[in-house]
């Protein structure tokens, strides 16, 4: 298979028709090869416009769904990005060519391992996965400009929130089971959190993230 030419298909069919216009944003897919991260028997479905199941209940998200929550986080090159819940390292790869730095964090421990060596192999340095539970995010390097989830979340923690610098962004597919996510800005201004739906994706919910059980009597 022609992996370049898919990837440029990609680009041309999936991504600028639907008004993903950022050349930051274009270029880094163009650049980022998808099936690097993909497992072998799966390559041949690398560019198709869907999330790509990877088994133990994750996925690569879909091109256009990540396309647009980059688009809409306006990354800089001077920006420190948390990544959360990227198992494969591919959105990881493609923020790594927006920002000036990444941190990955991913709660399986073998998939952190098989991101860190894909990376590796593309040699990209200004990436790096930690291994921890996502719900909690990674105070640790906190704040950060940007947050990102490869993934979506049933709602994003307070804590999560505060993780972020002043002005920095954070953003995810919000499914609070209405069987359809909502990719949503969050930008921290102050002690407050504003928040703006953007588009409507239907992603799996990232490990930690489902609906909590209500009690009733």
């Amino acid at each position: 298979m022609n992996f370049t030419a898919a990837r440029h298909n990609m680009i041309e069919s999936q991504i600028r028709t639907n008004r993903v216009i950022d050349p930051a944003v274009v270029g880094a897919l163009a650049e980022i090869p998808r099936e690097s991260f993909v497992p072998k028997p799966m390559r041949g479905f690398a560019y198709v416009d869907e999330d790509l199941d990877i088994g133990g209940g994750r996925v690569i998200i879909e091109p256009l769904a990540l396309a647009r929550l980059l688009e809409a986080a306006k990354i800089k090159s001077t920006d420190v990005v948390l990544n959360i819940g990227d198992a494969p390292g591919y959105s990881t790869a493609v923020l790594s060519k927006l920002s000036q730095t990444v941190v990955a964090l991913e709660c399986d421990a073998e998939w952190t391992t098989k991101a860190t060596t894909s990376l590796n192999d593309l040699g990209i340095d200004n990436a790096a996965f930690v291994h921890g539970p996502l719900d909690q995010g990674y105070p640790a390097q906190a704040p950060y400009d940007v947050i990102i989830f490869s993934g979506a979340v049933n709602e994003v923690p307070a804590s999560i929130c505060r993780q972020l610098s002043e002005g920095g962004r954070l953003v995810a597919i919000i499914d609070n089971g209405r069987g359809v996510g909502r990719g949503t800005l969050i930008v921290r201004v102050g002690d407050t959190w504003g928040r703006r739906h953007l588009f409507d994706a239907r992603i799996p919910l990232l490990p930690g993230f489902a609906a909590k059980p209500k009690f009733v009597f």
